[in-house]
């Protein structure tokens, strides 16, 4: 357990906010009992958690992306649903309908509002490209309100309330893109890459053998609540603040000095890049048992945050130029805040 460091709120009680970090370690070990490796992965996941953001997971299919977003539900304390997206998925499908019901005593009928799936804490909306843009959009309102409206009423959504969807690369077939505004929604999006040969290794033996590993929940909807308070107390200075307006502005074309983004950039993030930055970056450094944000914690998150907010021109998607290429030099060109005390 990391000891915890610098500017503690003290306006919480110590054993709290003590017993929150011990929770949010343990969360991270239970994923561990089934999912081999994929560290940085789960870290992703967790800090999403806590940010208050959703979070997009992409890779081919067989990296474990639904059992790992599983076991996560198996490790917190909350009502979880999953949607398999299909090609015929319909809207209703996901947020719910209303159904006509007959009252047998007196004959008279009326509507009732069945919700769907999107009615739980935790989603697992699984290949989510594999739906069109219609069914992918009834999530939007979802993951941006924390509601949903439909018969001209809108119904809220429990809280805590994270999606976490899977997708497969999108030069696979029977795939759709995601909408701008549908990515932009997800905080992070993250990518599962193949397992170590020692990892790969450790998955063989794992799982061809008779013993199975147990998760127990370790937080439930209260500690998620308390641990996201906690995340947005957490100190950022004004040098690693600025630091990261510059750098989404950076990848703007009307405001980037690079020649890379203006030729290869049509739209960059938005100040919704910035804020999810922020957040992350807050997280991952209470994950750490710190309340202040470091430079590597930017650092570390900087191309899950903005590869997917980035829409390349149509020359650079003809190269098949990688989004975290361009991230990747922004940075470098950036350089660390003007502050050596941050950096």
């Amino acid at each position: 357990m990391n000891n915890v460091q610098t500017q503690k709120p003290n306006q919480l009680d110590e054993a709290a906010v003590e017993q929150t970090l011990e929770r949010l370690q343990s969360l991270e070990a239970e994923v561990a009992k089934i999912v081999v490796g994929q560290t940085e992965t789960v870290r992703h996941l967790t800090t999403a958690l806590l940010a208050g953001g959703h979070a997009l997971l992409e890779g081919v299919p067989g990296l474990a992306k639904t059992l790992m977003v599983r076991t996560l539900a198996d490790a917190v304390d909350l009502g979880f649903k999953r949607i398999q997206f299909t090609p015929d998925l319909m809207p209703s499908d996901v947020v719910g309908t209303e159904v006509l019901e007959e009252d047998h005593g007196t004959g008279r009928r009326q509507f009732r509002f069945q919700p769907g799936p999107i009615f739980s804490h935790l989603v697992l909306a699984d290949e989510i490209n594999r739906s069109p843009p219609k069914t992918q959009a009834a999530l939007l309102e979802a993951m941006q309100e924390q509601a949903v409206t439909t018969a001209g009423e809108t119904r809220s959504l429990p809280s805590p309330f994270f999606v976490l969807a899977t997708q497969n690369p999108i030069e696979q077939a029977g795939t759709y893109p995601l909408p701008e505004a549908q990515l932009d929604r997800f905080l992070i999006q993250i990518r599962v890459d193949y397992p170590s040969a020692d990892e790969e290794l450790d998955i063989l033996r794992r799982t061809t053998g008779s013993a199975t590993a147990e998760v127990a929940p370790v937080l439930s909807a209260a500690d998620i609540e308390q641990a996201r308070r906690l995340t947005r107390q957490v100190h950022l200075s004004e040098p690693l603040l600025a630091w990261t307006r510059d750098l989404v502005r950076a990848t703007r074309p009307e405001t980037s000095t690079s020649s890379a983004v203006r030729e290869k950039i049509d739209w960059g993030a938005g100040p919704r890049a910035g804020q999810a930055l922020v957040l992350t970056a807050k997280a991952r450094a209470l994950l750490a048992g710190r309340f202040s944000v470091v430079y590597e914690d930017l650092l570390s998150l900087v191309p899950a945050i903005l590869r997917h907010r980035l829409v390349l021109s149509f020359r650079a998607q003809a190269e098949r130029i990688d989004p975290d290429e361009i991230i990747a030099d922004l940075v470098q060109a950036l350089g660390p805040p003007s502050s050596p005390l941050e950096a």
